[in-house]
């Protein structure tokens, strides 16, 4: 029923006859075609994008594209209509309901018929994808239905939406953070900001988990931006299933989005499972995991190696590319220490040469660096030379850089990270490296200050020329390859550790060895190179961990990037509420957009939270204005009385306690 004093007539062709629903763009109306007396469907969009300018002009610019698009799995568009203060989409009227209205009322369907629905809705995408158009929100509610939908013929499910959210993009982006819906949104919109048409095989692959579990893959405790994040971070929780079922939704939910089918080869792929699936029943409705896997590149790396650096200069494709895997993240390798080797019997009273050169700490220009290591190979070639050369009648007489003397032999250096992480995290690297046979030991020492630390950790570990080393040696699990599409780092040679749990004053160690290509002097010394690379790789790896550029939607590498928090507080509140508290990180990029502590909340911790403090048990709330502002034993936040320009203080692990904004507190109104 329509209200009163409602104008029934859109545009000069069309006239509105009940509302059939809303969704989050608009409402959907049947609709008559004056011209022909055929029912039609259309879309109102909200009034609020009337006043955005950029939006009506994409709205007209679109008509062309989308009223052209035919396909028997796609709901026509007919007509786009720009009228005072409606905006319209007139559509084929399809009169079975959503893919929506039908778990609703079952749950889930067969796999027999999921898959006939998931295909169909493929083979759409496919003829969408060939004009470059993207859909960017398939999911059960943008799949229509008609009433004999279920014997599978061509055209009774049909993709609907089109053009909606490639006309409101920018509008969503701006108002929520987000484009599209989260449960479906695909890890490359979340990390680099985009979605083509792999995003949609990907929506796809949602779908039909959903079709078959009666919820979305990655579904559970947290906000909007905590499920949207599991895309990037997550496993999907297996199903039972026929097995050439199994394999073609791993193949939709690839995280990496060249490694996705495109929407022709998935159709035919999921069409090709028809018999496996046949007879299979409905599965009941799946509960959540209590724990979401973390996801993991392919593992077809041989153990303890690493695979060669490609012939192209990383970088010099657009596409995100296929990253190595180099295995599962290991605990703690130990290697022995090498033998060292004495080329010339040395006096006990003749000054002997320097075997490495201490690290200093407070060290911070390269520039510095470069000048103490060009001192020091002076200092070593003079020292060598003497001890070569002179001093007794039976001393060696041979010419020091003749290339038939033998090297210096082992020499080590160390370093302190020069990261000022806020989570606490500290870092020694020392090496010792072997001339004869380039063979370096590298150790990594990791510590934690106050507060426990766990999750990933950055290395990257180059030659002096860029190239990435080919032959590591790890006495257990290798890392993993740092995958920029998960992470947001865009960098060659870049490995992932994995080291457990760092208690506060415990530490952490990780060594390796490898052929390290270093330039020694004349005399065969390599002390001063050494150092100089380990502080390349120091200064290499901070410059990737604080890059400005890297999107702050990623939370990767959090115990190494996080710079601090903030603290977000309501401006105001009345006595006898409840002031909550949200705290979100901050990035070298800016302030996140997830937050990873809020008052109150349940649910697992925020993973950040968890690596960088150990959970919620590493937050502590004060306030500046007690009495009038107290914290709870359980850290909720109480306004008790009146009072002006409180603040509450956030600590977080090892994090510098940070104050919140000042808010006010008032009587209620009467």
């Amino acid at each position: 029923m329509q209200p009163e004093g409602f104008d029934d007539a859109l545009g000069a062709s069309y006239r509105l006859l009940d509302r059939l629903g809303e969704g989050a763009s608009g409402e959907v109306w049947r609709a008559v075609d004056k011209r022909t007396d055929e029912v039609v469907a259309t879309k109102l969009l909200r009034r609020e994008h009337l006043t955005d300018r950029d939006l009506v002009g994409r709205f007209v610019q679109e008509r062309s594209v989308l009223t052209t698009l035919r396909h028997p799995a796609i709901v026509a568009v007919r007509d786009l209509v720009v009228e005072g203060e409606r905006l319209a989409i007139v559509m084929e009227h399809v009169d079975g309901g959503s893919l929506r209205d039908v778990l609703r009322e079952r749950g889930t369907l067969t796999p027999a018929l999921a898959v006939d629905v998931a295909a169909a809705v493929l083979e759409g995408l496919a003829s969408a994808h060939q004009r470059d158009v993207v859909h960017r929100d398939v999911k059960p509610d943008n799949v229509l239905l008609s009433r004999e939908w279920e014997a599978g013929e061509p055209g009774s499910v049909k993709l609907v939406d089109f053009g909606i959210a490639r006309i409101i993009t920018d509008r969503q982006r701006t108002a929520t953070g987000l484009l599209g819906t989260p449960e479906y949104m695909s890890p490359e919109l979340l990390t680099r900001g985009t979605a083509e048409s792999p995003a949609d095989v990907y929506g796809v692959g949602i779908m039909l988990y959903e079709l078959l579990a009666g919820r979305t893959p990655f579904a559970g405790p947290g906000n909007e931006y905590t499920i949207a994040h599991r895309h990037v971070t997550a496993e999907a929780p297996p199903l039972d299933v026929p097995a050439p079922l199994a394999a073609q939704l791993d193949a939709l939910l690839e995280k990496d989005p060249t490694r996705r089918p495109s929407a022709t080869a998935a159709a035919a792929a999921l069409r090709g499972t028809r018999a496996a699936v046949a007879s299979a029943p409905a599965l009941p409705l799946q509960a959540g995991p209590e724990d979401f896997d973390s996801a993991r590149g392919p593992s077809t790396i041989v153990r303890g190696l690493v695979p060669e650096a490609p012939a192209e200069p990383s970088g010099s494709d657009d596409g995100p590319g296929t990253p190595a895997d180099l295995g599962t993240p290991g605990q703690q390798t130990v290697v022995r220490p090498m033998q060292r080797r004495k080329v010339v019997e040395e006096d006990e009273d003749a000054p002997a040469a320097p075997a490495r050169r201490a690290a200093v700490p407070g060290w911070k220009d390269p520039k510095l660096i470069g000048v103490v290591a060009a001192v020091l190979v002076v200092l070593v070639g003079a020292v060598l030379f003497v001890t070569l050369s002179g001093g007794e009648d039976d001393a060696p007489t041979e010419d020091p850089t003749d290339p038939g003397v033998p090297a210096a032999g082992p020499v080590e250096a160390e370093l302190t990270s020069q990261l000022q992480a806020a989570s606490g995290l500290g870092l020694e690297r020392s090496a010792v490296w072997d001339p004869d046979t380039g063979q370096v030991q590298l150790t990594l020492t990791y510590s934690a200050d106050r507060a426990p630390l766990s999750g990933p950790i950055l290395e990257i570990l180059a030659n002096p020329d860029g190239t990435c080393p080919v032959d590591f040696a790890w006495e257990g699990p290798v890392p993993e390859q740092n995958i920029q599409t998960n992470t947001g780092i865009d960098a060659d040679c870049a490995l992932s550790l994995d080291l457990g749990t760092i208690q506060p004053g415990d530490t952490a160690v990780v060594q390796t060895s490898f052929t390290l290509a270093l330039e020694v002097d004349e005399s065969g010394d390599g002390s001063a190179p050494l150092q100089d690379w380990l502080a390349g790789v120091d200064q290499t790896t901070n410059d990737a961990l604080t890059d400005a550029d890297v999107n702050v939607t990623y939370d990767s590498y959090p115990v190494q990037r996080l710079l601090g928090i903030s603290v977000v507080v309501p401006d105001s509140t009345f006595i006898e509420r409840v002031v909550p508290v949200t705290v979100y990180p901050e990035w070298p990029s800016g302030r996140g957009t997830v937050a990873i502590f809020q008052t109150g909340a349940t649910g697992e911790p925020n993973s950040v939270l968890t690596a960088v403090a150990g959970g919620t048990d590493g937050v502590g709330l004060s306030t500046s204005c007690t009495p009038a502002v107290t914290v709870t034993q359980s850290g909720i936040v109480n306004a008790q009385f009146q009072t002006q320009g409180c603040t509450i203080d956030v600590e977080l692990g090892n994090v510098p306690s940070t104050a919140s904004t000042p808010f006010d507190v008032d009587f209620r109104d009467s």
